[in-house]
């Protein structure tokens, strides 16, 4: 049985409630074994080898269901992310997973691996958790999941979220460090410096980074988010662009890498475009998210609003992604909360959060800007 493991990520369960037809998903993964499905016609570019990869997730807890295979094949998604089972993995757990998507014409991109606290705070019991992560890694590798995804937060600053109310009374997030900057340290996790957290980080990255070097995975951290400047008490390595720099020359490697997010670069009030260029020609994007916050107050005060909304040109953004040729999985992720999936459920994520028919409408908006940047580039 799988755990779930996803902490900012939605999970797409699929629609249907009555039996699935498997046929139709193997006419897709047959005709996309072939090249060109039939479907497709010549006047849209499509995905490619050195092209970004629209993805969204998928609930392994529990098997894949061919609902939720279909509910994101219907999409035109192909590619698809998930939160890993409890260390350490296993072969033996990760490969019927990836060939019954795979069996279908979907490819696991992506795999979030968690549970190693000691690790985060330094504490006896990390060396343990390492060799599980080091063993899960392997296993990724094994079952060709590139890329393996996590969090290194001393505290994730939650508490810092609100509902507020967006265009035709949609949900949006709230953020703001008001609401949590007097929070004490929690027990469990006590109050950590900044050259605490970067000592225990060097120490797990030295550690896990040769490891997938042999097991071809890529490592992608994903920045604090929040990125306020204190959590209960800790200071957050991953909440500066100096810290999203500092990370990648600990080990000097492609596998040591971090999840770009051109929503949080714009919480922290510098220019996403410029930053995807910085760490896309230096080969450290191992993943990326695609949303669009309005930032009231860098670091801390901003609204999670609606993809086509807030403070960054996203088109910008794929365009330069496109230029760089970044080839591995791009997640349009937080969906609004809009009144259909109010009424019909479930809703996911964070206050404000929406369900499937949101998850449509951003993926929708980054195949279209996907598109159109490949027709820009190709017509030079």
């Amino acid at each position: 049985m799988l755990k779930s493991e996803i902490s900012r990520r939605t999970l797409i369960k699929g629609l249907a409630t009555t039996a699935v037809a498997p046929a139709l998903l193997r006419v897709t993964a047959s005709a996309q074994s072939q090249g060109k499905p039939w479907w497709l016609g010549d006047g849209m570019p499509q995905e490619g080898a050195d092209t970004p990869k629209i993805a969204c997730v998928i609930d392994l807890a529990g098997g894949i269901t061919e609902a939720a295979i279909r509910s994101v094949v219907q999409l035109g998604v192909y590619h698809v992310l998930s939160g890993g089972p409890a260390l350490p993995w296993t072969a033996s757990e990760l490969h019927p997973l990836v060939d019954k998507l795979k069996a279908n014409g979907v490819t696991l991109g992506n795999l979030m691996i968690a549970g190693f606290p000691d690790t985060i705070y330094g504490r006896p019991g990390r060396d343990e958790e390492i060799e599980k992560v080091r063993q899960s890694i392997q296993a990724a590798g094994q079952a060709g999941i590139p890329v393996v995804e996590y969090n290194f937060y001393a505290h994730r600053a939650v508490e810092g979220y609100y509902e507020e109310v967006g265009r035709g009374g949609a949900g949006l997030t709230g953020v703001d460090y008001d609401r949590m900057k007097d929070l004490p340290p929690q027990a469990a996790e006590g109050a950590h410096t900044l050259s605490e957290m970067w000592a225990n980080i060097a120490y797990f990255l030295k550690a896990v980074i040769p490891i997938a070097e042999k097991a071809n995975v890529r490592l992608a951290l994903h920045p604090n988010d929040p990125p306020f400047p204190l959590s209960r008490g800790s200071q957050q390595i991953m909440a500066t662009l100096e810290g999203w720099k500092h990370l990648i020359e600990i080990v000097d490697s492609p596998a040591n890498g971090i999840t770009f997010d051109c929503g949080v670069t714009q919480e922290l009030g510098e220019a996403p475009v410029a930053v995807c260029r910085y760490f896309g020609s230096r080969d450290r994007i191992n993943h990326v998210h695609y949303r669009n916050p309005h930032v009231s107050k860098a670091y801390l005060k901003y609204d999670e609003g609606f993809i086509d909304e807030g403070d960054v040109n996203m088109f910008a953004v794929m365009r330069e992604l496109v230029r760089l040729k970044y080839s591995r999985e791009l997640y349009p992720e937080h969906a609004r909360a809009l009144d259909y999936d109010r009424a019909r459920g479930p809703i996911h994520g964070y206050p404000g959060g929406g369900g499937y028919t949101g998850d449509v409408y951003d993926i929708a908006y980054a195949k279209a800007m996907l598109q159109a940047a490949l027709v820009v580039e190709k017509s030079g």
